[in-house]
């Protein structure tokens, strides 16, 4: 075992010490994977070794490298060594993270991690309370049931909920589980700047009050997955104050931004929420998969998710022994505390802060860069590290229809030589590429040479 354990171990250092010189990029069809992997589950025994030599020759090798500091699309996931290897203590004594009576010290852990949280985004820390969850996916659902039970009860047939056009897909996914009709969502438009107007949700809730129906939640976005934008936190909290409306705010991307001085400034307001949704497995650099849901007041959550099934009542506790399936909608969890609580432990909140920090300056930098070249156009200036831009180049007669073109084509070449990972968006009907910088291995010169690369094949579609 121990001689097996080494094994996966050198393994994932060397992959953390050479992961910058590989290709941030995996490629592969279905019909290769097919040839690769499908067989009949095999009814004999294989050497393990032989296993595992065949899986990190063709598993770990046909992934996408998230840690990479070209990796620079969707939502980069850089990860620390620390947390691995705490989520591999965590899966190895295979601890249960649901209920007091099994695991005290994973519960009491959650409970510490949950209020350092708390304190960082100034929730009350007697009452406030959360639970962690396999992600933003999950908090916000977790978020939008206990909107609805503690505003609604029982009958939610005349319920509205309210979101911008920016906000991220996870909430219309939960909304839809949750059973709400087409009917009962309102999609708010956002401003030239991508944030949510406020003027539009006003008539829409009054509007919507005359009509007889009953508006119980609005979620707002600290750090859209788009542009970074955050919205008005502040007078959006004033609104649902005034109108008795659930204030959720979906900090899954740009909430971590609160450690750092030029990322608090932005996040003004997010302290009002009534819940709130961050993601550690982004800019926290927490291991897939940690999500996270602060609420004003843990009573909520437990009002919300507590049943009491014959076979659970041993193990009830009282009232301070927290029992976390009671919490949210898993009843076994993994103990995705460790993970969070040895990393700050390490390397102490200051680590965290210099790296958001620098993460913030980087896209900033970035786009000083490109304002100074004569190929490239800023749509979406530089925010908590998400920054757009398209190819477009001074003095070009290129129509909209052929910049798009053009800019996906970048994109594709860029994909296609596995050196970069940098797709498109959409923002105002045009496409555009985005980077997202959040990993701190990532440096100014990585992106000068990704610029360079997209200009190569500009050049060689403009001669085609």
């Amino acid at each position: 075992m121990k001689k097996y354990g080494y094994e996966v171990v050198d393994a994932i250092v060397e992959h953390f010490d050479t992961q910058n010189e590989k290709h941030p990029v995996a490629l592969a069809s279905r019909k290769e994977m097919d040839n690769l992997f499908l067989e009949q589950a095999p009814e004999n025994p294989e050497d393990a070794h032989k296993v595992l030599d065949f899986v990190l020759k063709n598993v770990m090798t046909k992934s996408n490298i998230v840690s990479h500091p070209k990796s620079y699309s969707f939502v980069p996931g850089p990860s620390n060594y620390i947390s691995a290897m705490a989520d591999t203590l965590a899966t190895g004594f295979n601890i249960f993270s649901g209920g007091w009576a099994a695991s005290p010290a994973a519960a009491e852990l959650e409970i510490v991690t949950l209020n350092w949280l708390l304190k960082i985004f100034g929730f009350p820390l007697k009452k406030g309370g959360g639970i962690f969850t396999s992600g933003g996916s999950m908090a916000n659902l977790t978020a939008i049931v206990t909107a609805r039970r503690i505003k609604c009860g029982d009958n939610f047939s005349k319920a509205v909920i309210y979101l911008s056009d920016q906000a991220h897909s996870s909430n219309i996914k939960a909304i839809r589980i949750l059973g709400f009709k087409k009917e009962q969502i309102r999609i708010i438009p956002t401003d030239i700047e991508f944030k949510l107007s406020l003027n539009k949700l006003r008539n829409a809730i009054a509007k919507d009050r005359l009509e007889g129906l009953q508006p119980f939640c609005m979620i707002a976005t600290a750090g859209t997955t788009n542009t970074g934008t955050v919205d008005p936190l502040s007078e959006l909290s004033k609104i649902c104050k005034k109108e008795d409306i659930w204030f959720h705010i979906d900090g899954a991307y740009g909430g971590a931004a609160i450690l750092a001085k030029n990322g608090k400034k932005l996040l003004k307001g997010i302290e009002k929420a009534d819940s709130l949704t961050v993601d550690p497995h982004k800019w926290f650099f927490q291991p897939y998969e940690m999500g996270c849901l602060l609420v004003r007041n843990s009573k909520w959550l437990k009002n919300t998710f507590t049943e009491t099934p014959e076979y659970l009542r041993d193990v009830e506790g009282n009232e301070s022994e927290i029992n976390f399936y009671d919490h949210g909608v898993q009843l076994t969890r993994r103990f995705r505390a460790l993970k969070f609580y040895m990393s700050i432990k390490t390397f102490g909140l200051k680590a965290f802060r210099d790296a958001i920090t620098y993460n913030i300056q980087l896209a900033e930098k970035v786009e000083d860069l490109l304002r100074k070249s004569a190929n490239w156009e800023i749509i979406s200036p530089a925010t908590l590290a998400v920054i757009n831009f398209r190819y477009n180049p001074i003095g070009n007669k290129l129509s909209e229809d052929e910049l798009d073109e053009l800019n996906q084509y970048i994109s594709e070449k860029i994909v296609g030589s596995r050196k970069a990972l940098l797709v498109t968006t959409v923002l105002n009907g045009q496409t555009v590429l985005r980077m997202c910088l959040i990993n701190p291995r990532t440096t100014l010169e990585d992106v000068k040479e990704t610029i360079l690369l997209c200009n190569d094949f500009a050049k060689e579609k403009y001669s085609n």
